[in-house]
């Protein structure tokens, strides 16, 4: 998320200035439009949100934050309270005081004070940008426009939950290969600083000519031993940097670039997002919101600031009067299959649906690539154990072969 500087004209033609937290510029249009300000100038900018403008400065760690799973009982008993024909207001009052996370308490409380005070509810709820997103904001006014504030609430629902299980997905698929990679790094560290100067006392008591693994190995495990206090210090300096520079708008545009490259995770990943992007559009089209929101909605979606940032081209050049075939085919992310439904889509007039199919289709795609992980990911890690080895048999065991046939010899 970025941080965008704007002015904006309020109902009574009075400027107002600020601060948002948003994605893109879009985004932030879209905030403030459903908080009832006309924007007037938005731009990107270094400066932090402040209190009362949307985003909070909340210098209290261990104050709870509202969850995705919090949400998403909203979204479904809002659902089910408008169903059984309750009141607006009495559903918020009966969440507020069944709620037991005490932030959404509060913010289902501001909510509901804003309707008593004759806001509408897409107003109230874009006053909490952290936890509605403009997305969210963007299908309850649709709802409220159109009297179907109750599906809309169901639809929400099944999105939130859909975006909840591509992300537990894609973490359970990280989870395994970066598990393997640290394990190996801490046999690394391990045999260089414990096993072998074991070996290293041995050796220097044969007095002969030591192969150059074995000498190549000495000398890795002897920097280690000299070296370990700096270059622990090296690593966690290295990740409070990378956390950092993944903490900036532009390294974390890069750092999700290269980790769409990354092999077997990078697939993954790449799928998971337009699987997002996929169901979300559809999801916007089908409540009658206009394309080019959907567009700048569905791109909050991705949860990958690369892919966002083509969709919102992609949105861009639909503004300028291209079809969405052609602007999704400039952004370079859609396979010749998906672009090919997307023009059936266009010619028919149900987009809608053939982005409901994209969707399901990029999900299957990456549950199948999700359960043939540890296939895939096995091949290479026997070949990463098997170097691993050899180069310590080559090193350590040489110079005892060579010990022995002198032996032998004599």
């Amino acid at each position: 998320m970025a941080n965008f500087a704007y002015k904006a004209r309020g109902a009574g033609g009075q400027l107002i200035e600020g601060v948002l937290e948003g994605a893109s510029s879009g985004a932030v249009a879209d905030v403030l439009l459903g908080q009832g300000a006309v924007p007037v100038e938005i731009r990107e900018t270094t400066a932090v949100a402040k209190a009362g403008q949307g985003v909070s400065l909340n210098f209290n760690i261990f104050k709870p934050k509202v969850t995705h799973i919090d949400l998403l009982l909203f979204s479904r008993q809002m659902h089910t309270l408008m169903k059984a024909g309750v009141p607006i207001l009495r559903a918020l009052n009966g969440l507020q005081d069944s709620a037991i996370n005490p932030a959404m308490k509060e913010v289902i409380g501001d909510i509901r004070e804003g309707l008593e005070g004759g806001r509408e509810l897409s107003v109230a709820i874009a006053r909490h940008p952290k936890v509605f997103s403009p997305f969210y904001v963007s299908m309850v006014r649709v709802g409220e426009a159109t009297g179907l504030l109750e599906e809309v609430f169901l639809r929400l629902f099944e999105h939130l939950e859909f975006e909840r299980f591509m992300r537990e997905q894609v973490k359970s698929a990280l989870r395994y290969p970066m598990f393997v990679i640290l394990a190996m790094v801490v046999a690394i560290i391990v045999i260089n600083l414990f096993v072998i100067p074991a070996f290293a006392k041995v050796f220097a008591g044969f007095g002969a000519e030591l192969p150059l693994m074995t000498k190549i190995l000495l000398g890795t495990s002897q920097f280690f031993v000299d070296w370990w206090p700096y270059m622990l210090v090296a690593a966690i300096g290295g990740i409070f940097a990378f956390r950092a520079w993944v903490g900036t708008v532009a390294g974390r545009y890069q750092w999700e670039a290269i980790a769409l490259r990354f092999p077997i995770a990078g697939k993954i990943l790449h799928k998971a997002a337009l699987a997002r992007f996929a169901r979300s559009f559809a999801l916007g089209a089908r409540s009658g919101v206009p394309v080019m929101q959907a567009l700048s909605n569905s791109a909050q979606t991705v949860d990958n600031s690369y892919i966002a940032k083509r969709i919102d081209e992609m949105r861009e050049t639909v503004e300028r009067g291209e079809s969405v075939l052609r602007s999704a085919i400039h952004t370079k992310i859609f396979t010749p299959v998906v672009l090919q439904m997307v023009a059936i889509g266009e010619e028919s007039g149900a987009l809608d649906d053939m982005m409901e199919e994209i969707g399901q289709m990029y999900q299957r795609e990456v549950e199948y690539e999700l359960k043939t992980l540890g296939a895939q990911i096995e091949p290479i890690l026997i070949v990463a154990l098997g170097v691993m080895v050899l180069i310590l048999a080559l090193g350590v065991f040489l110079p005892m072969w060579d010990l022995g046939k002198v032996a032998f010899k004599r």
